[in-house]
């Protein structure tokens, strides 16, 4: 038997136990997709979007990386909350982190990761600015959470200095931005930045010229 195989059992159990509750279910997804919300969050497998939000696919349009950046030169995250906002006409965007993320922990500690040291690098800018801050934090893993939460906040920032955002809030789109984290511990979501959701809270600085 294939090691594979037990996948695409679980996946015809799965298909199966969808299509019991709603026979249409599928007939109807393959149509089309309108999704409300974009989820941007991290790679770490044990922080699967749709479950721990409870929402069925078609419901929650999804991009994951490591420690859950937005960056101004990654053309892949910048297309996702493109087509997201400007075709999608989602209505949030939430950007969320967990606690004990890896890619934190190895920017704060200089961790060696190979190709991803590129990308952790993000983050090393993000302990770089709080630095007074998370250092003051003794326990270790406080420390670590401390800078996940810090990485959201910034993360968000990032996603409303991007222009498609602010263009849809200057032409009255309903959008709204969130900065949440989840405890692998517990399950639980947490938001821990307010919700930003007119050029009005961005500084003047990061506003795209003209608007």
């Amino acid at each position: 038997m294939n090691e594979l195989d037990t996948l695409f059992q679980n996946n015809e159990q799965w298909a199966n136990a969808i299509k019991a509750e709603d026979p249409a279910f599928f007939e109807k997804l393959a149509k089309q997709q309108n999704p409300e919300y974009l989820w941007i969050g991290c790679a770490d497998s044990r922080v699967p979007a749709n479950e721990i939000v409870g929402l069925l696919p078609g419901e929650l349009f999804v991009h994951r990386n490591i420690a859950n950046c937005v960056v101004h030169t990654d053309l892949n995250c910048l297309s996702v909350i493109y087509y997201a906002v400007q075709v999608l006409k989602i209505k949030h965007i939430i950007v969320c982190g967990h606690y004990g993320c890896g890619g934190v922990n190895a920017a704060l500690n200089n961790f060696q990761l190979g190709l991803a040291d590129h990308w952790i690098r993000n983050i090393r800018d993000v302990y770089y600015t709080n630095r007074t801050e998370v250092d003051g934090v003794l326990d270790s893993k406080a420390k670590v959470d401390l800078l996940c939460e810090l990485n959201v906040k910034q993360q968000v920032s990032n996603v409303c200095h991007i222009p498609v955002v602010q263009n849809a809030w200057a032409a009255g789109q309903p959008l709204a931005v969130h900065g949440w984290i989840y405890g692998i511990g517990d399950g639980r979501l947490k938001s821990i930045v307010d919700s930003i959701d007119s050029l009005d809270q961005i500084p003047e600085q990061y506003r795209v010229a003209g608007l």
